[in-house]
């Protein structure tokens, strides 16, 4: 009984590991990431850009759906709120002018709170191994710098937002055959 994320920049293959994993573990409820929520469910516009606020509001959306999972639930989301940070800082590092740093401060409180619903964190970091590739439309500079802002978040936990180790955090690498394997021995608790 596991509350999962898996986080990772766009096109980083979130998606697949998730209905790749759900097809076979059908006790699982799905989470899907925040912007379905947003624009698909809700009807609520975002910028065809994202800027800061669109993000933010995303990390707002994050935090009130994980919130709803108590402890032993089986639930796997498709980003959480650390994702966002990432992408905060990402913008900031990419256009100063958006201030996206404005945000920050009140957003690491918010992915705070999100990350304590959470008992194991997916990450698919870029590299060059996995080979997955994005069309050129997807925005590649936004995606590299959100992919090494999220890396050095996981590694150096800056804003303490890991729960000191309660928080069980597995990066994930290879085919999206081998993901799954990986991903199934985690949540069976086998070590990676």
């Amino acid at each position: 009984m596991v509350r999962i994320a898996v986080s990772g920049t766009h096109c980083s293959g979130k998606s697949t590991l998730i209905e790749d994993f759900l097809a076979a573990h059908g006790d699982y409820t799905h989470e899907p990431e925040p912007y379905v929520w947003l624009t698909e469910l809700h009807g609520e516009e975002l910028s065809a850009a994202p800027g800061p606020d669109d993000f933010y509001r995303q990390l707002e959306v994050s935090v009130e759906r994980l919130a709803q999972y108590a402890p032993g639930a089986r639930m796997l989301a498709e980003r959480s709120p650390l994702d966002f940070i990432a992408y905060l800082l990402a913008l900031d590092e990419r256009h100063p002018r958006h201030r996206a740093s404005r945000l920050l401060e009140p957003a690491i409180e918010l992915a705070s709170r999100g990350l304590a619903h959470l008992d194991l964190l997916i990450v698919l970091p870029l590299n060059r191994r996995d080979a997955i590739d994005a069309p050129e439309d997807e925005d590649l500079e936004l995606r590299q710098l959100m992919n090494d802002h999220l890396v050095e978040l996981v590694t150096t936990d800056e804003y303490d937002l890991l729960g000191g180790g309660a928080l069980r955090i597995a990066e994930l690498h290879g085919n999206p055959q081998q993901r799954l394997a990986m991903l199934e021995g985690v949540v069976s608790g086998s070590p990676l």
